[in-house]
């Protein structure tokens, strides 16, 4: 059959029975013997055939797909897509996968996920306004994840990690090994950046510290040139903080690389902590202590709500889910200078 895609009549004439025989075998229905359960199996195996995913949609009304909105330019959100793609799978979904891009908005890539039938959605860290989220969920079952959103009419279901509570992390850590100078390189205009950049003030004003936080916006927000932008004021600025705590792990890395192109020693010479223990943040050559989030908890949850909607019948918004961060503490912090 190489070349041509083999059909459920093709598994049928294989056997001997009727199509809605092996249909039966195939979707695991009462009726079949445990006979004809084996040829057909081990047919469909040997053929290799695969269901017709747009058949069975139509027959059932329903398409099992999940849209997921994702920055391929984010590492974090590739590995919450990765934990996310394993969580739906159990629970018999596949994810829909549509981008968001300098060229490509929220709004585009949202409205692809509802032209291709998606049951439901997962936004990682949307920035769209509350009000807008809102009105997305009246019309398709929504989760919020990995942002904190204020009250609306209609409440999409919101699991994220205390990312106020990350940064106190950050600042506490750094606090111990007798850091008091302690930079901040925010993160943008966002509620995510918000809630980091109060965390991180509310601990520097519990310790007697003075804050300093550097500004970081840009677009996008959260970058190695954030990053970069914001170690040559520090260099630029007369006496360097002995410790930086920056909103991401991208910003933390352009931090890091201007810094030691610099002849700064990190962290002989300055500490520093970043957020999201991003896959590339554990790797030898940078070896980043950061404030981690559990994206598999974090996947696991969200698919556990779009469920809890779509085949539990549950309405109403489940209490927002808040998951406690962690710190990795890794090569890029250390006793303050003398």
């Amino acid at each position: 059959m190489a070349g041509k895609r083999v059909r459920l009549g093709d598994v049928a004439a294989a056997v001997g029975a009727s199509p809605a025989s092996v249909s039966l075998v195939l979707r695991g229905a009462p009726g079949p013997s445990a006979e004809m359960r084996e040829r057909v199996l081990e047919a469909a195996q040997r053929l290799g055939y695969r269901p017709d995913r747009a058949a069975s949609s139509l027959a059932s009304r329903r398409s099992r797909l999940i849209g997921l909105l994702v920055d391929v330019r984010s590492p974090f959100h590739a590995d919450v897509a990765a934990h996310l793609q394993d969580a739906a799978e159990a629970r018999g979904y596949d994810l829909v996968l549509s981008t968001v891009t300098p060229s490509r908005g929220e709004d585009r890539a949202v409205e692809t996920l509802l032209d291709s039938r998606c049951e439901a959605l997962v936004l990682i860290g949307p920035d769209a306004p509350a009000d807008r989220l809102g009105e997305l969920a009246a019309t398709v079952p929504l989760v919020v994840l990995c942002r904190r959103l204020e009250p609306v009419s209609v409440a999409p279901d919101v699991v994220r990690t205390a990312d106020e509570v990350g940064t106190a992390l950050a600042v506490e850590h750094l606090h111990l090994l007798g850091h008091s100078m302690i930079a901040y390189v925010d993160g943008g205009p966002g509620t995510v950046a918000r809630d980091r950049r109060d965390g991180y003030l509310h601990a520097m004003a519990a310790r007697g510290l003075a804050p300093r936080v550097l500004p970081g916006a840009g677009t996008p927000p959260g970058t190695e040139i954030i990053g970069i932008r914001a170690a040559e004021a520090l260099l630029d600025g007369g006496e360097l903080p002995t410790a930086v705590v920056a909103f991401n792990d991208r910003t933390a890395v352009g931090l890091l690389d201007t810094l030691s192109r610099n002849g700064i020693d990190v962290p002989g010479e300055v500490s520093l902590v970043g957020y999201d223990d991003d896959p590339f943040s554990r790797m030898a050559h940078v070896d980043l202590t950061t404030v981690g989030q559990d994206t598999e908890a974090l996947a696991g949850r969200a698919v556990e709500a779009v469920v809890a909607r779509l085949d539990g019948g549950r309405e109403e918004a489940a209490p927002e889910q808040v998951l406690d961060p962690y710190l990795a503490v890794r090569r890029t912090t250390g006793p303050r200078r003398a």
